[in-house]
């Protein structure tokens, strides 16, 4: 750890709160599969038999088993082998011999040498810009993925240093100038328009490495959060003012049906009587209990009139009870 920063195998200095993952093969000679080294072993035993059998073995006790050893190891380490989905990159004294794998292969040691071991399965890369500004000067942190894949070993092992990290570095650049190109809304609202722009973007910068870009997908955007405060209280306003407008609309509509009722009332008034009578009688019934009703709507409704039939009534049914009880008594009394 250097300065806050961490350096990779092979890789520059890289911040140490984002480092760069590796995930494909460094240049490494030393994978030997188990028939290189049994071939190895083979060789030398048989080599050191040999010897024994001719003048050499006289010139001293160490001759025989350094030689055997220097053939075994050389015929060991010209055995060496790829991986299914690898592609070995194979330099001899410096210049390109070609691909070799998937597989088993052969080198000649010392002269020919391993760089790299590519990888070329498709990848996923994730990466990041943190606190950048959009359009609208707000600051974000955005975070993405990438799917990707090496079509061509021969180009991204000669045309670019470090591919790996040449991807995650152009992926960051690109979003990083998406970023101040959109406002916060078409971040948020436009993520898989940003991804296929990114894709485009950054398949036509690796074409030439010999990399394909598949796809970008935008995965989070993360706001400050007094701003997500703020914007949660906009939200809440915003529908606030739509339910009173909904409220008011309804309330307009309303009023006008009460107009267009009074015209047609106005020229009947029958029906405004046989109005005002239903809505006394729902008010009696859903509540069960005296009503005081004012002296207009009593007058509209001819109440006295009605109170004075009812009266009548009931004084003549009283009457008639007076008669047929006095009867009953003169029946008695005769």
């Amino acid at each position: 750890m250097t300065d806050g920063y961490s350096r990779g195998p092979q890789f520059p200095l890289v911040p140490a709160h984002k480092e760069i993952r590796m995930n494909y093969s460094s240049p490494n000679d030393t994978r030997y599969p188990v028939p290189a080294v049994l071939s190895g072993v083979v060789a030398g035993v048989v080599v050191a038999a040999g010897l024994l059998l001719t003048p050499i073995a006289a010139l001293g006790a160490w001759v025989v088993p350094t030689i055997a050893g220097l053939i075994g190891a050389t015929v060991g380490s010209s055995i060496k082998f790829a991986d299914q989905w690898e592609k070995a990159v194979v330099l001899r004294l410096g210049k390109y011999r070609g691909l070799r794998g998937p597989g088993l292969f052969f080198v000649i040691p010392i002269v020919d040498r391993i760089t790299y071991h590519i990888d070329q399965r498709l990848r996923t890369t994730d990466f990041g810009a943190e606190s950048c500004l959009t359009k609208d000067t707000v600051p974000v942190n955005v975070d993405a993925i990438a799917f990707w894949i090496v079509y061509d070993a021969e180009r991204a092992a000669l045309e670019v240093q470090h591919y790996y990290q040449a991807v995650v570095l152009a992926a960051q650049t690109a979003l990083r100038d998406a970023i101040g190109k959109h406002d916060l809304a078409e971040l948020i609202q436009s993520r898989k328009e940003l991804g296929y722009n990114l894709q485009q973007t950054l398949d036509k910068k690796m074409h030439d490495w010999g990399i394909q870009v598949q796809s970008v997908e935008i995965r989070d955007v993360i706001i400050p959060k007094a701003l997500e405060e703020a914007m949660s209280r906009q939200a809440q306003a915003e529908r606030e003012r739509q339910a009173r407008i909904l409220l008011a609309t309804a309330e307009t509509q309303i009023s006008q049906k009460f107009v267009e009722a009074a015209k047609s009332y106005r020229d009947n008034p029958v029906a405004l009587n046989l109005r005002a009578m239903n809505m006394l009688y729902e008010s009696i019934v859903k509540r069960g209990s005296l009503m005081v009703v004012p002296s207009g709507l009593a007058d509209s409704l001819n109440v006295p009139n009605l109170l004075g039939l009812t009266g009548a009534g009931a004084n003549l049914t009283a009457s008639l009870q007076d008669q047929g009880e006095g009867t009953s008594a003169d029946a008695a009394e005769g």
